[in-house]
Parts: C-alpha cells; structure tokens; sequence
C-alpha cells in the first residue's frame, strides 16, 4: 500500500525530474511513491505529476508542509537550491536529496550544512556516480592507485540536453537556448563556468578523490571547444587532470574517467545519464592483465534513491556534510579559475583595441 512506502515531494518538474527521478523511483516502488510535485508552471506541474498518480502544487510552501511528503527532491534551478534545501530541512523532512550544485557559494553551503545538523535533517547531493556500483567496485579494487596515479582525466561526451532527451525519453521539454558566440570573451568565460558547473561537477568529486592536496590547483590551459563545452589542463597538487566535455549534434555518447600510474590504471565507463542502461563498467590494468568489474543491474541513481530511504529510517549514516562542502568548494575554484583564465586569453588587448 502506498502508506507503506516513502513519500516523494519534489520541487521543478523539469527534464531531470521527467527522465531521470521519476523513472528511477518507478523501479523502487517497494520502497517509494510520489506524494507531490511542484512546478511554478501548473500545467507542467499537473502533468508530470499525473503521469505517476501524484497531486500537484506550484507553491513549496504547500509540498513542505504535506504530511504526505516525507522526502524532499530539490530539482530546483540552481540559483534556488539552497534556499528550497534549508527550507525542507526547517520542515522536519527525514531526508533531502538536492541536484548539483547544492549551493551557489561556500557561504550558502555552509550555511545548509550549519542548518541540516541544526535539525538533523541528512541531505545529500545528486552527484550519481560517486553511488554507481561500478565506482564502488573500483574503490574496493584499485590498491594503491589512490597514492601512486600521477593523471587523472575524464571526458563527457552528449548531444546537447534537449537532443538527448528527444532521443532518450519524451518529456516537456526545456526552451532552446539561443546560440551563443564563444569568440565573445564575457561568453566563452561564462560557458566554462556554466559548463564546469551544470556537467563536470558530476565527477568533480571522483577527481578529489584521486586529489587530496585540491586547493593547490592551477590551471595550465583552458579552451572552449566547438560548438560549446570546456577543455581544461590542471595541476593539482603533484598530479595531472584533464578536464573534457563537448556537446555535439551526433549520437556517439562518451562518459569515462581514468587514473593513470606507472604500474597500474583505471577507465570507468559511464552509461549516459539519460539512458538509464544500468551500472559503469570499471577496468584495472596491472602488469599487462585487465580485471573487468560491471556493469551491474542497477545504476548510481538507484543507489543513491536506496542510500537515501536508508538515511531517512536510520539505517544508514548521514553523509558528511564538510565533504559536500569540499566538492563544491573544489568546484568552484575550477569554474572561477577557468572562467578567468578564458577571459584573460580571449579578451582583446589594449593595442588591438586602439
């Protein structure tokens, strides 16, 4: 019965609450149903919400204070997750799942990390792959990696997001973005942040990983590809990491990371996050063999919705929210320094402008 399992309120009933949540949860219905959506849109909102039996709202005020809502799912625009996260936690919700970034400054994750063990509310942040099995098995297999990789890199691959839901699901989809010019420095400075942002911050946190001196970070080049994405070279700490995405009009989807040392390496391939295709497929290489771990029958996103029913019955411990601090942190360090590197090299000189 539905009162046996979780309920879900979710907030912005967008392309990432369409094709990726909602059939996610579609598949734990052991453990979850959808009490409410909220859109500020209310035929988006009574639509979405319809196709899973939800009621709909366009206030979050009336989602946060349904009794039937025990979950909060922050699918907000970025600009209002920290707000929608600190209110859900005022709420006495048992748990909060909020999408990437969880904050748009240190100042405001702070402030939610001060505020969730003021009420201790866990909250976690969507970034899939650090729950993917195929991630995980590579952690319990990689051996001394972690000490002894010298580059880290990884590479994203999509068509950009309207194409690829078009082919991946039916969904009421976001407006097209005009076409914007990256010969424009102000442009190319914002598509690398956007870019670092909205996409890279996805295995941002697998870079750390592999990075714990990530505040000694510089950034060796920066370039923002054709049509639009980021290309950037860092060094961090004693180690090598590329950062790549693009976003092309061709259905070739590439989503891998790597580690590399002198004896051992590591390439984790992804499925893309809309095909929802099961589990990243994890390789280590050691003296000429390969072990092959994955994939797996359930994705980072399943994991993640399990972790999360988990934390909110107590069976699991609450993630540490100084670590969700230190991804963004790290985050946006790269964004701003990328940002500012690309509007160094691209904006016009004194002379070249006389």
């Amino acid at each position: 019965m539905r009162t046996s399992t979780l309920g879900v309120g979710i907030l912005g009933a967008g392309p990432v609450t369409q094709a990726i949540h909602l059939p996610t949860l579609s598949r734990l219905r052991d453990v979850f149903h959808v009490a409410k959506i909220m859109d500020v849109d209310p035929q988006i909102a009574e639509s979405v919400a319809g196709r899973v039996g939800a009621a709909w709202t366009t206030s979050m005020d009336d989602l946060l204070t349904d009794e039937s809502v025990q979950l909060v799912v922050v699918c907000s625009p970025h600009q209002f997750h920290a707000e929608q996260v600190i209110a859900a936690c005022r709420a006495g919700k048992q748990a909060v799942l909020c999408e990437k970034p969880f904050a748009m400054s240190q100042a405001e994750a702070e402030q939610i990390a001060a505020v969730s063990q003021e009420t201790g509310v866990p909250i976690i942040v969507g970034a899939m792959h650090t729950f993917d099995p195929g991630w995980l098995a590579a952690k319990e297999h990689w051996g001394d990696l972690l000490e002894t990789a010298h580059t880290i890199r990884y590479s994203i691959v999509l068509p950009p997001n309207p194409r690829f839901e078009d082919f991946a699901t039916e969904v009421i989809t976001r407006p097209e973005s005009p076409q914007r010019d990256r010969r424009d420095p102000e442009v190319a400075a914002g598509m690398i942040r956007g870019g670092i942002m909205g996409l890279a911050i996805h295995d941002l946190p697998l870079v750390r990983a592999f990075c714990p001196d990530f505040t000694d970070l510089e950034v060796l080049s920066c370039h923002v590809p054709d049509p639009s994405g980021y290309l950037i070279n860092l060094r961090i700490g004693d180690r090598n990491v590329q950062v790549f995405g693009i976003n092309t009009q061709s259905w070739e989807p590439e989503w891998t990371f790597e580690a590399i040392g002198d004896a051992a390496s590591l390439r984790i391939d992804f499925t893309p996050s809309y095909v929802q295709a099961g589990s990243a497929t994890a390789t280590i290489s050691r003296a000429g063999e390969s072990e092959v771990y994955g994939p797996y029958l359930s994705n980072g996103y399943e994991s993640e919705w399990r972790y999360l029913a988990d934390l909110a019955t107590g069976k699991a411990a609450p993630v540490d929210v100084t670590e969700l601090i230190h991804d963004l942190t790290f985050a946006l360090e790269i964004a701003d320094t990328a940002s500012a590197a690309v509007l160094a090299t691209t904006a016009p000189t004194k002379e070249a402008s006389l």
